[in-house]
Protein backbone atom coordinates (compact mmCIF):
# COMPACT_ATOMS: atom_id res chain seq x y z
CA UNK A 1 0.00 0.00 0.00
CA UNK A 2 1.28 3.95 -1.15
CA UNK A 3 1.63 6.10 1.84
CA UNK A 4 -1.00 8.21 0.15
CA UNK A 5 -3.58 4.83 -0.50
CA UNK A 6 -3.21 4.92 3.35
CA UNK A 7 -4.88 8.26 3.87
CA UNK A 8 -6.90 8.33 0.53
CA UNK A 9 -9.84 6.55 1.83
CA UNK A 10 -10.23 8.05 5.33
CA UNK A 11 -14.07 9.01 6.01
CA UNK A 12 -14.63 12.69 6.29
CA UNK A 13 -17.70 14.64 7.38
CA UNK A 14 -17.68 18.65 6.57
CA UNK A 15 -20.33 20.79 8.06
CA UNK A 16 -19.08 24.18 8.04
CA UNK A 17 -15.22 26.38 7.37
CA UNK A 18 -14.05 29.42 9.29
CA UNK A 19 -10.63 31.72 8.63
CA UNK A 20 -8.54 33.38 11.00
CA UNK A 21 -6.01 35.33 10.12
CA UNK A 22 -2.36 35.96 11.64
CA UNK A 23 -0.24 38.44 11.42
CA UNK A 24 3.45 38.70 12.59
CA UNK A 25 6.87 40.83 11.72
CA UNK A 26 9.78 38.64 10.90
CA UNK A 27 13.26 38.60 10.86
CA UNK A 28 13.37 39.43 6.76
CA UNK A 29 12.10 42.77 7.38
CA UNK A 30 8.53 42.02 5.81
CA UNK A 31 5.73 41.36 7.74
CA UNK A 32 3.91 38.25 7.33
CA UNK A 33 0.18 37.46 7.16
CA UNK A 34 -0.76 33.76 6.92
CA UNK A 35 -4.85 32.70 7.02
CA UNK A 36 -5.49 29.81 9.18
CA UNK A 37 -8.32 27.51 7.83
CA UNK A 38 -10.94 25.32 9.90
CA UNK A 39 -12.95 22.80 8.99
CA UNK A 40 -15.55 21.22 11.12
CA UNK A 41 -17.73 18.09 11.26
CA UNK A 42 -18.64 15.40 13.69
CA UNK A 43 -17.65 17.06 16.47
CA UNK A 44 -14.51 18.07 15.42
CA UNK A 45 -12.01 20.60 13.86
CA UNK A 46 -9.11 19.92 11.29
CA UNK A 47 -6.65 22.76 10.75
CA UNK A 48 -4.22 24.03 8.10
CA UNK A 49 -2.88 26.86 7.16
CA UNK A 50 -2.86 29.45 3.97
CA UNK A 51 1.10 30.49 3.43
CA UNK A 52 0.32 32.79 0.10
CA UNK A 53 2.65 35.44 0.44
CA UNK A 54 0.66 38.26 -0.89
CA UNK A 55 -1.38 40.29 1.71
CA UNK A 56 -3.67 40.94 -0.44
CA UNK A 57 -4.48 37.44 -1.53
CA UNK A 58 -4.60 36.15 1.79
CA UNK A 59 -7.24 39.17 2.91
CA UNK A 60 -9.68 38.17 -0.32
CA UNK A 61 -9.94 34.21 1.28
CA UNK A 62 -12.70 35.96 4.03
CA UNK A 63 -14.97 36.36 0.90
CA UNK A 64 -14.75 32.90 -0.43
CA UNK A 65 -17.94 31.02 -0.62
CA UNK A 66 -16.66 27.35 0.61
CA UNK A 67 -19.15 25.61 -0.77
CA UNK A 68 -17.62 21.89 -0.43
CA UNK A 69 -19.90 20.96 2.82
CA UNK A 70 -21.37 16.91 3.18
CA UNK A 71 -19.79 13.49 2.84
CA UNK A 72 -16.27 12.62 1.39
CA UNK A 73 -12.83 10.70 1.73
CA UNK A 74 -10.17 12.14 1.73
CA UNK A 75 -9.43 11.92 -2.25
CA UNK A 76 -12.67 12.77 -3.21
CA UNK A 77 -12.50 15.96 -1.43
CA UNK A 78 -9.31 16.31 -3.09
CA UNK A 79 -10.91 16.27 -6.15
CA UNK A 80 -14.06 18.25 -5.46
CA UNK A 81 -11.38 21.03 -4.20
CA UNK A 82 -9.37 21.15 -7.25
CA UNK A 83 -12.74 21.75 -9.19
CA UNK A 84 -12.86 25.37 -6.76
CA UNK A 85 -11.55 28.23 -7.78
CA UNK A 86 -10.18 29.04 -4.15
CA UNK A 87 -9.00 32.76 -4.92
CA UNK A 88 -11.95 35.24 -4.87
CA UNK A 89 -8.74 37.80 -4.98
CA UNK A 90 -5.97 37.10 -7.13
CA UNK A 91 -3.73 35.05 -7.19
CA UNK A 92 -1.21 37.12 -7.84
CA UNK A 93 1.06 33.95 -8.58
CA UNK A 94 0.01 31.00 -10.11
CA UNK A 95 1.58 28.96 -7.76
CA UNK A 96 -0.22 30.09 -4.60
CA UNK A 97 -3.00 28.26 -6.05
CA UNK A 98 -1.12 25.12 -4.50
CA UNK A 99 -0.44 27.05 -1.41
CA UNK A 100 -4.31 27.27 -1.10
CA UNK A 101 -5.05 23.98 -2.04
CA UNK A 102 -2.37 22.54 0.41
CA UNK A 103 -4.22 24.78 3.21
CA UNK A 104 -7.53 22.94 2.21
CA UNK A 105 -6.30 19.76 2.02
CA UNK A 106 -3.93 19.70 5.13
CA UNK A 107 -7.44 20.91 6.97
CA UNK A 108 -9.26 18.06 5.79
CA UNK A 109 -6.39 15.21 6.86
CA UNK A 110 -6.38 16.78 10.22
CA UNK A 111 -10.18 16.49 10.37
CA UNK A 112 -10.45 13.33 8.47
CA UNK A 113 -7.85 11.18 11.41
CA UNK A 114 -9.37 13.46 13.93
CA UNK A 115 -12.59 12.07 12.91
CA UNK A 116 -11.34 8.34 13.08
CA UNK A 117 -10.12 8.86 16.50
CA UNK A 118 -6.58 8.56 14.68
CA UNK A 119 -3.07 10.46 13.72
CA UNK A 120 -0.74 10.13 11.01
CA UNK A 121 1.57 8.71 12.09
CA UNK A 122 -0.29 5.48 13.32
CA UNK A 123 -1.93 5.42 9.62
CA UNK A 124 1.27 5.60 7.71
CA UNK A 125 3.08 3.30 10.52
CA UNK A 126 5.77 5.20 10.81
CA UNK A 127 7.35 6.28 14.53
CA UNK A 128 8.09 9.95 15.25
CA UNK A 129 11.51 11.27 15.73
CA UNK A 130 13.24 13.70 17.28
CA UNK A 131 13.65 16.76 14.86
CA UNK A 132 17.00 17.97 14.10
CA UNK A 133 16.73 21.71 12.68
CA UNK A 134 18.52 25.02 11.49
CA UNK A 135 17.92 28.46 12.01
CA UNK A 136 17.30 30.34 8.75
CA UNK A 137 18.08 33.94 8.43
CA UNK A 138 19.51 37.16 5.98
CA UNK A 139 22.17 38.69 7.04
CA UNK A 140 21.27 42.21 6.51
CA UNK A 141 22.33 45.08 4.01
CA UNK A 142 25.41 45.00 3.65
CA UNK A 143 25.73 41.51 4.50
CA UNK A 144 27.72 40.57 8.23
CA UNK A 145 27.73 37.46 10.05
CA UNK A 146 26.58 39.83 12.87
CA UNK A 147 23.24 37.93 13.46
CA UNK A 148 24.64 34.48 13.42
CA UNK A 149 27.36 35.98 15.46
CA UNK A 150 24.18 37.50 17.82
CA UNK A 151 22.84 33.78 17.90
CA UNK A 152 25.67 31.76 18.50
CA UNK A 153 26.32 33.78 21.88
CA UNK A 154 23.09 32.92 23.09
CA UNK A 155 23.34 29.00 21.54
CA UNK A 156 27.06 27.89 20.49
CA UNK A 157 25.22 24.64 19.18
CA UNK A 158 22.61 26.00 16.80
CA UNK A 159 23.29 25.14 12.99
CA UNK A 160 22.52 27.61 10.23
CA UNK A 161 20.67 28.12 6.95
CA UNK A 162 21.36 31.57 5.24
CA UNK A 163 20.58 33.21 2.34
CA UNK A 164 23.13 34.89 -0.45
CA UNK A 165 23.61 37.63 -2.08
CA UNK A 166 25.90 39.08 -4.60
CA UNK A 167 27.24 41.57 -1.94
CA UNK A 168 29.11 38.43 0.17
CA UNK A 169 32.61 38.96 -0.39
CA UNK A 170 35.93 36.31 0.40
CA UNK A 171 36.11 38.05 3.66
CA UNK A 172 32.20 37.25 4.69
CA UNK A 173 32.35 33.55 3.37
CA UNK A 174 35.41 33.25 5.43
CA UNK A 175 33.74 34.19 8.63
CA UNK A 176 30.83 32.19 8.36
CA UNK A 177 33.00 29.01 7.26
CA UNK A 178 35.36 29.66 10.78
CA UNK A 179 31.88 28.94 12.38
CA UNK A 180 31.63 25.73 11.31
CA UNK A 181 27.54 25.90 12.03
CA UNK A 182 26.51 26.90 8.20
CA UNK A 183 24.48 23.71 7.25
CA UNK A 184 23.04 25.02 3.88
CA UNK A 185 22.95 28.35 1.63
CA UNK A 186 20.13 29.54 -0.15
CA UNK A 187 21.62 31.32 -3.85
CA UNK A 188 17.68 31.83 -4.08
CA UNK A 189 18.09 31.59 -8.36
CA UNK A 190 15.22 29.49 -8.88
CA UNK A 191 12.43 32.19 -7.88
CA UNK A 192 11.26 33.42 -10.82
CA UNK A 193 10.38 36.81 -10.78
CA UNK A 194 9.29 36.42 -7.14
CA UNK A 195 10.84 39.84 -4.96
CA UNK A 196 13.49 37.17 -2.83
CA UNK A 197 14.73 35.91 -6.51
CA UNK A 198 18.74 36.14 -7.10
CA UNK A 199 20.83 35.98 -10.85
CA UNK A 200 22.87 32.79 -11.45
CA UNK A 201 26.33 33.73 -10.35
CA UNK A 202 28.97 31.34 -10.46
CA UNK A 203 31.19 33.40 -8.75
CA UNK A 204 29.32 33.15 -5.63
CA UNK A 205 28.31 29.50 -6.31
CA UNK A 206 32.38 28.96 -6.52
CA UNK A 207 33.30 30.59 -3.23
CA UNK A 208 30.77 29.21 -0.83
CA UNK A 209 31.57 25.99 -2.46
CA UNK A 210 35.24 26.51 -1.63
CA UNK A 211 34.91 27.44 1.48
CA UNK A 212 32.55 25.16 3.05
CA UNK A 213 33.00 21.89 1.28
CA UNK A 214 30.28 20.43 3.68
CA UNK A 215 27.20 22.95 3.05
CA UNK A 216 24.50 21.96 1.35
CA UNK A 217 24.06 24.38 -1.74
CA UNK A 218 20.27 25.28 -2.59
CA UNK A 219 18.66 26.21 -5.53
CA UNK A 220 21.23 27.64 -7.38
CA UNK A 221 20.78 28.21 -11.30
CA UNK A 222 21.85 25.68 -13.27
CA UNK A 223 23.73 27.54 -16.62
CA UNK A 224 26.13 27.19 -18.91
CA UNK A 225 28.06 29.63 -16.82
CA UNK A 226 27.51 27.73 -13.27
CA UNK A 227 27.42 23.99 -14.44
CA UNK A 228 31.38 23.61 -14.11
CA UNK A 229 31.23 24.87 -10.21
CA UNK A 230 27.88 22.58 -9.76
CA UNK A 231 28.94 19.62 -11.64
CA UNK A 232 31.96 19.66 -9.34
CA UNK A 233 29.58 19.75 -6.43
CA UNK A 234 26.65 17.85 -7.67
CA UNK A 235 26.25 15.25 -4.19
CA UNK A 236 25.47 18.80 -2.56
CA UNK A 237 23.07 20.54 -4.81
CA UNK A 238 19.29 20.95 -3.52
CA UNK A 239 16.47 22.64 -4.95
CA UNK A 240 13.35 23.76 -2.98
CA UNK A 241 11.29 26.49 -5.59
CA UNK A 242 11.04 24.30 -8.21
CA UNK A 243 9.80 21.21 -6.43
CA UNK A 244 6.24 20.78 -6.59
CA UNK A 245 5.80 17.05 -7.47
CA UNK A 246 7.14 14.07 -9.11
CA UNK A 247 7.81 15.43 -12.67
CA UNK A 248 9.40 18.11 -10.74
CA UNK A 249 12.29 15.97 -9.65
CA UNK A 250 13.06 14.29 -12.92
CA UNK A 251 13.08 17.54 -14.30
CA UNK A 252 16.06 18.53 -13.29
CA UNK A 253 19.29 18.87 -14.85
CA UNK A 254 20.62 16.14 -12.99
CA UNK A 255 19.35 13.14 -9.92
CA UNK A 256 19.76 15.61 -6.86
CA UNK A 257 20.81 13.90 -3.89
CA UNK A 258 18.65 16.70 -1.73
CA UNK A 259 15.81 18.50 -1.68
CA UNK A 260 14.12 20.72 0.55
CA UNK A 261 10.25 19.85 1.30
CA UNK A 262 7.79 22.52 1.28
CA UNK A 263 4.38 20.53 1.50
CA UNK A 264 2.68 23.98 0.18
CA UNK A 265 4.36 23.70 -3.26
CA UNK A 266 2.85 20.27 -4.01
CA UNK A 267 -0.69 21.53 -3.73
CA UNK A 268 -2.08 17.38 -2.67
CA UNK A 269 -1.11 15.46 0.16
CA UNK A 270 -1.29 13.04 -2.88
CA UNK A 271 1.32 14.61 -4.89
CA UNK A 272 3.89 15.03 -0.84
CA UNK A 273 3.33 11.68 -0.70
CA UNK A 274 4.13 10.15 -4.23
CA UNK A 275 7.31 12.80 -3.75
CA UNK A 276 8.48 11.14 -0.43
CA UNK A 277 8.12 7.30 -1.82
CA UNK A 278 9.96 8.41 -5.07
CA UNK A 279 12.97 9.89 -3.27
CA UNK A 280 13.18 6.84 -0.52
CA UNK A 281 13.15 4.94 -3.63
CA UNK A 282 16.04 6.62 -5.28
CA UNK A 283 18.44 7.79 -2.23
CA UNK A 284 17.80 11.53 -2.39
CA UNK A 285 18.11 13.00 1.26
CA UNK A 286 15.36 15.11 2.23
CA UNK A 287 15.14 18.70 4.50
CA UNK A 288 12.25 20.19 5.57
CA UNK A 289 10.87 23.86 4.74
CA UNK A 290 9.84 26.92 6.28
CA UNK A 291 7.65 29.58 4.77
CA UNK A 292 7.60 31.43 8.63
CA UNK A 293 4.11 29.62 9.47
CA UNK A 294 1.87 31.74 11.84
CA UNK A 295 -0.14 29.11 12.59
CA UNK A 296 -0.94 25.12 12.33
CA UNK A 297 1.36 24.91 9.37
CA UNK A 298 4.19 25.22 11.51
CA UNK A 299 3.31 22.09 13.67
CA UNK A 300 2.62 20.27 10.49
CA UNK A 301 5.37 20.56 8.51
CA UNK A 302 7.75 19.82 11.74
CA UNK A 303 5.42 16.07 11.94
CA UNK A 304 6.35 15.52 8.08
CA UNK A 305 10.15 15.99 9.30
CA UNK A 306 9.51 14.16 12.03
CA UNK A 307 8.45 10.87 10.15
CA UNK A 308 10.58 11.14 7.13
CA UNK A 309 13.65 12.97 7.59
CA UNK A 310 14.08 13.93 11.15
CA UNK A 311 17.99 14.17 10.92
CA UNK A 312 18.19 16.72 7.85
CA UNK A 313 19.39 19.87 8.22
CA UNK A 314 15.28 21.08 8.46
CA UNK A 315 14.26 24.57 8.25
CA UNK A 316 11.63 24.24 10.62
CA UNK A 317 12.42 25.74 13.98
CA UNK A 318 10.16 26.78 16.62
CA UNK A 319 8.37 30.28 15.46
CA UNK A 320 10.47 32.06 17.78
CA UNK A 321 13.56 31.93 15.94
CA UNK A 322 11.97 33.69 13.12
CA UNK A 323 11.54 37.18 15.02
CA UNK A 324 12.81 40.12 14.81
CA UNK A 325 15.84 40.25 17.09
CA UNK A 326 17.54 37.00 18.81
CA UNK A 327 16.30 35.63 21.88
CA UNK A 328 17.56 33.64 24.38
CA UNK A 329 15.38 30.63 26.27
CA UNK A 330 14.15 28.93 23.04
CA UNK A 331 13.86 25.25 22.61
CA UNK A 332 17.04 24.09 21.25
CA UNK A 333 17.57 21.59 18.51
CA UNK A 334 16.42 18.68 18.27
CA UNK A 335 12.56 19.06 19.04
CA UNK A 336 11.36 16.49 20.84
CA UNK A 337 9.46 13.05 19.02
CA UNK A 338 5.80 13.93 19.50
CA UNK A 339 2.34 11.99 18.93
CA UNK A 340 -0.68 14.11 18.00
CA UNK A 341 -3.80 12.97 17.21
CA UNK A 342 -4.83 14.20 13.87
CA UNK A 343 -2.79 15.87 11.70
CA UNK A 344 -0.71 18.01 14.53
CA UNK A 345 2.86 18.45 16.01
CA UNK A 346 1.29 20.35 18.47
Amino acid sequence: MTLYESVADLPLEIESCSFEPHERETSSDFTRVTTEISLRGGGEVGKGEDVTYDAEDQHGLAELEFGLTGTYTLDSFSEALSDLDLFPVGPSREDFRHYRQWAFESAALDLALRQAGTDLAAVLDRTPEPVRFVVSTRLGDPPSADRVREWLDINPELGFKLDATPEWDDELVSELAETERVRIVDMKAEYGEAEVGQSPNPELYRRVADAMPEVVIEDPAYTDETATVLDSVRERVSWDAPITGVESVESRPFEPEWLNIKPSRFGTVESLFDALEYCAEHGIRLYGGGQFELGVGRGQIQLLASLFYPDGPNDVAPRSYNDPEPTAGLQSSPLPALTVEGFRWE
